[in-house]
């Protein structure tokens, strides 16, 4: 399937290779800098290890509109293009709604993921390639498109082979899926990426606010840093795996970096050209009362041999010749012979060796999840996608931040999940593979969270620890908590003034801490070290009784630190010797 994602155009199709030619000339010859730097991105960029092993993307590949930005400035000028839903020449001008959301989107994950550094100009030229900005921004005041916005059903036809996913909740085709909404996610990533940034507590793939912060952080995914060149090409290219929309995207965020404008909703021009050449309705708004992914009552049929409407003068234009038919009359017609994908050869999932989990809070999973594929006969399928969900109430998440991760099965048949990020709550966590496409049996695995330890601790300091009776102790007493050498953050400790090395019961006498209401007391519980595993004791004082006196300090993993406190009379000097008495 892999392979399939990467064939973006048809094949034998004239008007795609004089496209693919177009673009690249007119590439050639926009923003030397920007242009340079472009062609090196595009020809040596690959995804990243989690974006390759995935086998998918947010649109499981499907057509994008292909125009370039203009030549002219982007900056803010009367748009000479038609009226509302019109096509024409492009400009920088954005609809409100939509260049609303997207800069929403880029504050929430500012907030959410601040190390993904993610611009809005980058939903912004991902938006125009996919959906040509919600149609020109034909969106209502909340957000949602007035229409559905469907790709072409992935039924391997020109296009990927994907399979339905989701019974068609979103884009109502039950037998295929369909890249949906202004974003064009295809169902099977939705379910995962999907988020309400309306507010409205729903996750609509229709809605631009909802798809724009989806966008967002399916970009910011992997710890992604969206500043750095090689992630950005990565987070795109997991977009839409083709180095021809990565280098799009690329020329369109430049552009809107420029300078961009408002315009109202649905004022916003249309782009012209399409990937697939208009060989499927992608991205078209569906027809009240048609069934999605078809085409309404009285309009053309579109197809790879038929031109495209207005492109009189493009190769392929023009009314086709009759074709002879190529069986004779009366010739029983045969049904066409349906190949079996992968993903129906699957019948379960075996565990794949995966090692027991464990991590303490705040840790990154040293072992992660292994799953294979296998037939009835037990023999490894490959190129089949598995879903790994975190189910359960937890805050463990896989790596980015993210509960869900789709990854296809290698040549082993096996698929290796992300690795975990152990959250704050302890105790059991559980994973479920699944295949998608494909009702088998999930299979389920168990992960532990433990609290965080330590299993050292010092003091900071070797000031001595001595007070007078009725006084306070100069200095406080600090330590330092470690784990396996590295710093233990987080971990939780007791502090215990105790009566002697052999009874850890606390002290009723000597030495104690005070309380906010300024009372006794002898025992410290619900204490943290910091974030460099550092903790502070408040003051201690001293009550009249005299002697050496111990505190205990306790942490979760073992360990402890004993440390002698001393009360003591300050000491007197004695008198001087009388002088003897004279003869």
């Amino acid at each position: 399937m892999a392979a399939q994602f990467g064939r973006r155009l048809r094949k034998g199709a004239a008007t795609t290779a004089v496209a693919a030619v177009a673009v690249a000339a007119l590439s050639a010859s926009q923003a030397p800098g920007v242009n340079d730097h472009g062609r090196q991105t595009a020809a040596d960029a690959t995804p990243s290890p989690e974006a390759s092993a995935s086998g998918d993307s947010a649109t499981g590949n499907s057509p994008y509109y292909t125009d370039l930005p203009p030549l002219k400035s982007p900056n803010p000028s009367p748009s000479t293009g038609p009226g509302p839903g019109g096509t024409g020449t492009t400009e920088a001008g954005i609809p409100a709604t939509v260049l609303d959301a997207y800069k929403k989107a880029e504050t929430a994950l500012r907030e959410a993921k601040p190390g993904c550094n993610l611009p809005w100009q980058l939903l912004a030229a991902i938006g125009r390639v996919e959906s040509g900005q919600a149609r020109g921004g034909q969106v209502r005041a909340d957000g949602t498109t007035i229409k559905p916005i469907l790709g072409p059903q992935l039924d391997g036809n020109g296009f990927a082979l994907i399979k339905d996913t989701d019974d068609g909740a979103y884009d109502g085709n039950s037998s295929y899926d369909q890249a949906v909404g202004p974003m064009q996610f295809i169902p099977s990533t939705w379910a995962w990426a999907g988020r309400d940034g309306s507010g409205d507590g729903k996750k609509d793939p229709n809605n631009i606010y909802d798809a724009a912060l989806a966008a967002g952080h399916y970009l910011c995914r992997n710890s992604w840093d969206l500043s750095q060149q090689d992630d950005l090409d990565r987070a795109i290219l997991s977009y839409n795996q083709s180095r021809e929309y990565l280098n799009l995207v690329m020329r369109w965020l430049e552009y809107y970096r420029k300078g961009t404008h408002e315009v109202p909703d649905g004022t916003g021009t249309l782009p012209d050209n399409r990937s697939d050449d208009g060989a499927g309705a992608s991205p078209t708004p569906t027809t009240p009362g048609s069934t999605p992914g078809t085409t309404a009552p009285g309009s053309p049929t579109p197809g790879p041999d038929r031109p495209k409407p207005g492109k009189p003068g493009k190769p392929g234009g023009g009314t086709p010749a009759p074709k002879p038919p190529t069986t004779p009359p009366g010739t029983p017609s045969t049904p066409p012979t349906t190949t079996p994908t992968p993903t129906d050869t699957v019948d379960h999932l075996e565990d794949a060796g995966t090692a027991k989990l464990t991590a303490m809070a705040g840790d990154t999973f040293g072992k992660r999840i292994s799953t294979r594929a296998e037939t009835e006969a037990g023999k490894a399928v490959a190129k089949v996608r598995v879903r790994f969900a975190i189910v359960g109430d937890t805050d463990t998440t896989f790596t980015g931040g993210e509960s869900v991760a789709t990854v296809a099965t290698n040549s082993s048949g096996v698929a290796v999940a992300p690795a975990l990020q152990a959250g704050e709550k302890t105790g059991a966590v559980t994973v479920r593979a699944t295949v998608v496409g494909r009702t088998v049996p999930g299979l389920d695995y168990k992960a532990t969270v433990t609290e965080r330890a330590a299993d050292t601790l010092a003091r900071t300091g070797d000031a001595a620890l001595t007070c007078a009776p009725g006084g306070e102790f100069a200095t406080q007493v600090e330590v330092k908590a470690t784990y396996d050498g590295a710093v233990a953050d987080g971990v939780a400790a007791t502090a215990t003034l105790i009566t002697s090395a052999d009874d850890a019961t606390a002290n009723d006498k000597g030495p104690y801490f005070k309380d906010a209401d300024g009372k006794t007391v002898r025992t410290l519980t619900g204490l943290k070290t910091d974030a460099k595993g550092l903790l502070k004791l408040p003051k201690l004082y001293a009550d009249d009784t005299t002697g050496t006196f111990l505190l205990r300090i306790t942490t979760a993993g073992g360990a402890t630190l004993t440390v002698e406190l001393t009360v003591a009379a300050a000491e007197t000097s004695s008198p001087s010797a009388s002088a003897s008495p004279s003869a």
